[in-house]
């Protein structure tokens, strides 16, 4: 920052220089490169003895030996510099998600309280109710992931249809209507239709009774907190085994996750966050609210913690392991407490298809394994590595 002018200008010439002796060796000629690299010594000598007048003369030398050296070779300009910097930033960026660590926002509650998910909190019942002013609405966004929606038919409105409109990590959901119109909500569709106001409009859709929303009836006043920002961790699963107990990613290729109850829109290759309860070898069995492996009670600190049903830090009570009730949305055999599953260690297609068990800590509002079954070796993507954002969730740091 405080450099004279001449230095800077002589030091980025350097740099250029010795840039042109890297991506251009190939093509210059042995005595080329010998008398670049003496230029750039002179040039260094000058700087270092503060010698203006051997600066300027060693510096026009550096420029004629390099452009003198190939027949059509002209200095990059500063545009052509920044760019080139820019697009190899975002090559070592893409590097670094496809083989070392992705970052993964946790759509839904399943993981709750150890993880949370992306929550709708409405505010309908509050008579007047209104967005904050800007400056709360900022910091509640910068520090709890918290945005805030004040969204108001303006006519009367039938709804027609939802979809998820998820892109990239922005979870999104498109409520459409009969004139053509349509809102979004920056969740994802499970916790979009759960809203009340919602919830209800789509039971009066299936029983034909309109409107559902009339003039000035809320659609969605309130608030949604974004669910956790986790970095996932993809080279440690290529030299170890998954651990029993840890929070891991997996995508969902072959798994049934969609039917009647699900609990996301994650299908067809995205990716889920659970807990991992069996490895290959394993006998799983829910006793509720206890999880049992290989005959006896779970001892892995993470899954006691659940077992426990006590409070977090903040207050919110963990689950215990559900037996999902029967005759409900989606079956699942763990129905019966007596039900078990033994995970396939040495499968005939091979090691790509041992299997493991993913549960969700909010055991009741999880659509998990004991729905849909195993997931397979080439399904794991990592163990969750570090929580990054929202700051306050009580989760920032390192995931245990």
């Amino acid at each position: 920052m405080f450099k004279p002018r001449w230095k800077k200008e002589a030091l980025l010439l350097l740099k250029g220089a010795q840039k042109f002796l890297h991506y251009k060796r190939d093509l210059l000629a042995p005595d080329r490169i010998d008398e670049i690299e003496s230029r750039r010594a002179d040039l260094k000598a000058a700087i270092k003895a503060k010698d203006l007048d051997a600066v300027k003369e060693t510096s026009k030398q550096v420029r004629n030996t390099c452009e003198k050296s190939l027949a059509h070779y002209r200095q990059p300009d500063f545009l052509q510099e920044n760019i080139e910097v820019f697009w190899v930033a975002i090559v070592v960026a893409l590097g670094i998600r496809a083989y070392f660590l992705q970052p993964f926002r946790i759509p839904t509650g399943s993981m709750q309280p150890s993880l949370n998910g992306i929550v709708a909190t409405t505010t309908h019942d509050q008579e007047g109710w209104d967005k904050p002013w800007l400056g709360k609405r900022a910091v509640d966004f910068v520090l709890s992931g918290r945005s805030y929606e004040n969204i108001v038919a303006e006519k009367d409105l039938n709804i027609t249809g939802m979809k998820d409109a998820s892109f990239l990590l922005l979870s999104r959901t498109k409520i459409f209507f009969d004139d053509g119109s349509n809102v979004v909500i920056g969740s994802p569709l499970n916790e979009a239709a759960g809203i009340k106001t919602i919830a209800l409009a789509l039971q009066r859709k299936r029983s034909d009774i309109t409107p559902h929303f009339a003039e000035g009836d809320p659609i969605f006043q309130g608030y949604l907190t974004s669910g956790d920002l986790v970095l996932v961790d993809k080279l440690s699963y290529h030299f170890r085994q998954p651990k029993r107990g840890e929070s891991f990613v997996f995508d969902t290729r072959d798994i049934p996750t969609g039917g009647p109850a699900s609990l996301s829109s994650q299908d067809g290759g995205t990716h889920y966050i659970k807990r991992l309860v069996g490895v290959p070898g394993d006998e799983i069995q829910v006793k509720q609210p206890d999880l049992w492996v290989n005959g006896a009670i779970a001892q892995e600190a993470t899954l006691k913690r659940v077992m426990s049903q006590e409070d977090d830090p903040k207050g919110t009570p963990y689950t215990g392991y559900a037996n999902p009730p029967r005759g409900r949305g989606q079956k699942s055999p763990f129905s019966d407490p007596s039900y078990s599953v033994r995970l396939e260690d040495n499968p005939k297609k091979g090691n790509n298809y041992r299997e493991f068990y993913a549960f969700g800590d909010n055991s009741p509002h999880s659509l998990d394994s004991r729905y849909w079954g195993s997931v397979k070796q080439y399904n794991l993507v990592g163990p969750a590595f570090l929580s990054l954002w929202p700051f306050n969730s009580g989760h920032w740091g390192f995931i245990k």
